[in-house]
């Protein structure tokens, strides 16, 4: 199980610096952001992405996923088929999709799953012609596929070698899944793991209560960490795993709440691996 990061957060740093970080954190590699205004954009991915991935192997370094713009959602977007093909070229192997929004109360769900499947049909075809699995991840407030059961919906029937799912412990936490539930439905799919924290606290609301989510540091949340990479373990897991530092502090303190975040990861990981 390679430890990279998520590089959203990132965005101001250059290759080279990515690199430099990556060294000084003890990680693996990066889930490159292609995103416009990143050092390496679905404008420029032709060129720069196998570039990327050049500097990066100088370091002993990978990039095992690329996460796309948020509006790449389907595969007749103008920037699918340039994308996938970078991606071929570098060797990248990994691509993560935007995400389907669901209004409950305006959208009939059977009718988005239906319509996200035919997506799926194209991007298994783009997927199998250029050699990279389309992934989509689970994830939390009204979003097609926020956990594992709703994913299955989407996934279930597709080439797993070409279609893929990126399982978020803290995401499934807030959907209410037990990390073990979504393992058992998504296996077979499973690609990539997530690895960031969630406190769920109780506010007050018109006279009762309501759930608040709250994002931080690995560690002082509510994921059962210990569980997580157990259960990774028992069934053989050997993809990445993605650390996202989607926390909230000051700035000037975001760097040593990085390398907290690494080092906790790290931890466990190493325990699971002893055991």
């Amino acid at each position: 199980m390679k430890l990279i990061m998520f590089s959203k957060m990132l965005k101001e740093k250059s290759i080279p610096e990515l690199a430099e970080l990556a060294t000084q954190l003890g990680l693996e590699g990066y889930d490159l952001c292609v995103r416009p205004g990143y050092p390496v954009s679905p404008d420029n991915a032709a060129t720069e992405l196998v570039k990327a991935v050049r500097l990066l192997g100088e370091d002993g370094l990978a990039i095992p996923m690329v996460t796309g713009n948020f509006d790449l959602l389907l595969p007749d977007h103008a920037t699918a088929v340039p994308l996938l093909g970078a991606m071929g070229q570098a060797g990248v192997g990994l691509l993560k999709l935007g995400y389907f929004g669901f209004d409950p109360l305006k959208q009939d769900y059977w009718q988005e799953v239906d319509r996200i499947r035919r997506g799926l049909e194209g991007w298994e075809k783009l997927g199998a012609k250029h050699g990279v699995k389309v992934c989509y991840h689970t994830h939390s407030n009204r979003c097609m596929g926020l956990n594992a059961g709703m994913m299955a919906h989407l996934l279930r029937g597709f080439d797993p070698c070409y279609i893929g799912a990126y399982l978020d412990p803290g995401h499934l936490l807030v959907e209410g899944e037990e990390f073990a539930v979504a393992l058992a439905i998504l296996r077979e799919y499973l690609s990539i793991i997530a690895l960031k924290d969630v406190w769920k606290r109780r506010v007050e609301k018109n006279g009762h209560g309501a759930a608040k989510n709250e994002w931080v540091e690995a560690g002082q949340g509510m994921v059962d960490w210990s569980e997580v990479f157990a259960q990774l373990k028992d069934i053989g897991f050997a993809g990445p795993l993605s650390v996202h530092c989607e926390f909230h502090c000051a700035p000037e303190q975001f760097m040593g709440a990085v390398e907290r975040e690494v080092k906790f990861f790290h931890t466990l990981r190493t325990r699971a691996q002893d055991h």
